[in-house]
């Protein structure tokens, strides 16, 4: 038995998220149907997490098993021929057999963007969230700073009492720096992991507080309250970005 580790980055915007879905078509959906195209046998994937409908990756790790070596440079060249041009396989490589995209992964990173200019640069329309009202910055980042460390996030998950969110809500968010980027800002999130929806629950918040409407020091009490139902709703998904998946070392490359 061979295991692969497989990097992808993908639009998500016509696409009912990573996973597989009877309702919608899925980017997984498609990467399996890929590799198993390419292998001649059906072939499943594990990723690193779902995205949600509509959210984005540059660096979505998944992981395969093949009973037999396979010519990497042939396979990755074949994959983005079967695949569609808005999902690509960006790197393959050997790795361990106790390599787990999901349960090997240290940290993850996230960046939300934030158009900020009264028009919308219709080329970002698809990647950023157009935001109409002015925002204190000064309030987000006091906000933002308030969350990292080690909490429960159940505030800020949806569906807290399944998956993962149910078994363990505690995370901890090492990084969240608001930086400046052409026409707005954007968000970057890194934590050893994150909830169902968590980084648009927190933006959504965050949101709020450049708005006027709840105060930094809402942080918290929204965190010891531990109830979805209390806190503002989620940020779009379409400015969300999965940039980077960080594992202890990295794996052999053929």
């Amino acid at each position: 038995m061979n295991k692969y580790k497989l990097t992808l980055a993908y639009d998500g915007t016509l696409y009912g998220g990573w996973q597989v879905q009877s309702n919608a078509i899925s980017i997984q959906s498609l990467v399996e149907k890929a590799l198993s195209t390419a292998l001649r046998t059906p072939t499943s994937v594990t990723a690193s997490g779902r995205t949600d409908a509509g959210v984005h990756a540059r660096g979505q790790i998944a992981h395969f098993t093949a009973h037999h070596p396979l010519d990497l440079f042939r396979l990755l060249h074949s994959l983005n021929g079967l695949l569609p041009p808005d999902i690509r396989a960006v790197h393959l490589e050997e790795a361990p057999l106790e390599f787990h995209a999901r349960y090997s992964a240290l940290s993850k990173e996230y960046h939300y963007h934030l158009h900020l200019d009264p028009v919308m640069d219709p080329f970002k329309r698809l990647y950023s969230t157009h935001i109409h009202t002015p925002l204190n910055l000064t309030l987000i980042q006091e906000a933002s700073q308030l969350l990292l460390g080690t909490h429960d996030f159940t505030t800020f998950a949806n569906e807290a009492s399944a998956g993962s969110a149910a078994k363990n809500p505690i995370r901890t968010l090492s990084r969240l720096d608001l930086l400046q980027e052409p026409g707005g800002i954007r968000l970057e999130f890194e934590g050893n992991g994150f909830l169902y929806k968590m980084v648009r629950n927190i933006t959504g918040t965050l949101l709020d507080i450049g708005r006027g409407k709840l105060t930094a020091q809402a942080i918290p009490s929204l965190l010891e309250a531990k109830n979805r139902k209390i806190a503002p709703a989620a940020a779009p998904p379409q400015g969300l970005f999965l940039v980077k998946v960080n594992y202890e070392k990295v794996q052999r490359s053929l």
